[in-house]
């Protein structure tokens, strides 16, 4: 592994701000007691370092917290409850606990809980995003421990990755369709701007089709997942009746699009067939039989989980991208 840089330490805040440790401890707690020219200087050295201050010190001798943080995109979809099971128990194997937070798609979000998490000294990170602001790949960058982004295959990894090209499995499912003689073709997502992967999903179908046919359903706390297909379905029918396909970002939009075609009686794969992304419990022969696209997310997690273990080894593990692929679910919907 390439080597690592130290944290930064209080005492690098004070010398950097001209102040004494004491000084700097007093800002960061209880800031109305220091003058504001002081507050200034130490919160200005805290940014330019990137400080994070310690939550664990003098509690942890060793140095280790045996803690790896990990943020995901949402915890209510399967696929990532997969990985997390991966992940956790692959890690659990080699002696260490996961710290689990959502970041709700929202880059802002996800920098917070960065700090936070950061402030808990864990061993590494793990990411389902390769969105990030500036502040937080900053704080990314100077952390000094690997990073691994997950479910993507970012060109610039914070530190390594291990996951799928989102666009070549939706472009795949879209020439499907098209080989399939499907003409009218619309694809169909949540109008998410920090979903990175919904946007490659539909990359990979503007990489087919001519004449595009997008539907973002606008976020609404009060919908869930197949809410939203359902809702999209019914704008897609409405805006472009002669659509004969859906390819849908994901399996639960499937899920409410094909609940909408029953209720409106238009026959699938017949009249009008739908794509998922997932492979969720309810996609299978047990289910609707969704055409879909399978990512095998438990081996994603204990990869990654493999990785991080040998990385907080000290084994020497470069950076880099691993590509797990995909597999197209050919079922009864399409």
């Amino acid at each position: 592994m390439t080597e690592q840089r130290k944290w930064v330490t209080m005492g690098d805040v004070a010398r950097q701000a001209g102040v004494g440790k004491i000084t700097v401890s007093r800002a960061l707690r209880t800031p109305g007691k220091v003058s504001p020219d002081t507050l200034t200087r130490v919160m200005t050295a805290v940014r330019d370092l990137g400080y994070v201050r310690d939550e664990t010190a003098g509690a942890l001798s060793s140095q280790r917290s045996r803690i790896v943080g990990a943020l995901v995109s949402t915890l209510e979809q399967s696929v990532f409850a997969t990985t997390i099971r991966g992940l956790e128990e692959g890690l659990r194997d080699g002696g260490l606990q996961l710290l689990l937070a959502s970041t709700g798609y929202a880059p802002e979000t996800e920098a917070a809980l960065i700090a936070t998490l950061l402030g808990r000294r864990p061993d590494a990170l793990v990411l389902t995003s390769s969105l990030h602001t500036p502040e937080a790949r900053r704080l990314l960058d100077g952390a000094g421990l690997p990073v691994f982004e997950l479910w993507e295959l970012p060109e610039d990894p914070v530190f390594a990755a291990v996951g799928f090209s989102n666009r070549a499995a939706s472009r795949d499912m879209t020439r499907h369709l098209a080989d399939k003689g499907r003409e009218s073709i619309a694809f169909l997502r949540t109008d998410r701007p920090a979903d990175t992967r919904a946007e490659m999903r539909q990359q990979g179908y503007l990489d087919v089709v001519a004449e595009p046919r997008i539907l973002a359903v606008p976020p609404d706390p009060g919908l869930t997942g197949p809410d939203y297909g359902a809702q999209g379905l019914a704008q897609i029918l409405d805006r472009w009746p002669d659509t004969d396909a859906v390819v849908c970002v994901s399996d639960t939009l499937a899920l409410g699009a094909w609940c909408e075609a029953m209720r409106r009686g238009l026959p699938v794969p017949q009249r009008l067939a739908l794509t998922g992304f997932g492979d969720t419990d309810f996609a299978g022969a047990s289910g609707i039989g969704l055409t879909t696209v399978r990512v095998d997310g438990d081996t994603i997690g204990r990869t990654a989980a493999a990785m991080i273990l040998e990385a907080t080894a000290g084994e020497d593990i470069p950076r880099r991208t691993v590509d797990l692929g995909y597999t197209l679910m050919l079922r009864g919907t399409a």
